[in-house]
């Protein structure tokens, strides 16, 4: 009797090993894979390369934001300033979880569906998506302090989440939990790091930094 490739012996080591995700909601990541299979090669294009690249939209309204700040009061530049920190300490967070969960990606439990992105290796782990993570904590950050730039914020990160299943990286509940543990870091956090550093940011915005925290 033949043994079975080693292929298929690490999959099914890690689909034993891994949370199941494909259980939760498999059948729906496969009809959204199936449409991006289905559909214009220009579409597919442009969800790709936004979900690769469109993370950047989000340093921009970041520094937006701070711009603004400069003619606010300590308070909103203060939570400007935090907003690129909470960013930090959510995809750190979920960095963990996903260490914790250890879910192995869609594409290489169902290795049959269709993927616009290359399909990452065993280790990287799927549960949540840090893209998702990262464009939710940096929306919620900046629309508690700029409104309209967090709405923009806010659409583009739920265009970044549908994108990350389309494109096949993810299931659908890898984004869903990635946008909640997003907005609960920064919906947490914000506020709680501007009251702590509000003095500090008062004190440099009468120091050397003045020029880059008000505007003179």
């Amino acid at each position: 009797m033949l043994a079975p490739p080693a292929a298929d012996v690490a999959h099914s080591t890690l689909t034993t090993l891994a949370f199941d995700g494909a259980r939760i909601d498999g059948g729906l990541y496969t009809d959204i894979t199936d449409w991006a299979r289905t559909a214009p090669g220009w579409l597919d294009d442009t969800i790709k390369y936004w979900s690769a690249y469109g993370i950047v939209i989000f340093a921009v309204l970041m520094l937006l934001a701070w711009w603004s700040a400069r003619r606010q009061p300590t308070w909103t530049m203060t939570r400007v300033l935090a907003t690129p920190v909470v960013v930090v300490v959510a995809y750190v967070v979920n960095d963990l979880l996903k260490s914790v969960v250890k879910e192995v990606r869609p594409c290489q439990q169902l290795p049959h569906s269709f993927n616009l992105e290359a399909c990452a290796g065993p280790g990287d782990w799927a549960f949540p998506s840090n893209h998702t993570v990262v464009a939710f904590s940096a929306a919620v950050a900046l629309l508690l302090v700029h409104r309209r730039i967090g709405w923009v914020a806010l659409l583009a990160a739920v265009a970044m989440g549908a994108s990350r299943v389309y494109v096949g990286a993810h299931y659908p509940h890898d984004v869903l939990v990635g946008a909640v543990v997003g907005a609960v870091v920064a919906a947490a956090l914000v506020p709680l790091v501007g009251r702590l550093a509000t003095p500090v940011v008062e004190r440099a915005r009468e120091g050397r930094l003045k020029p880059f925290l008000v505007d003179v």
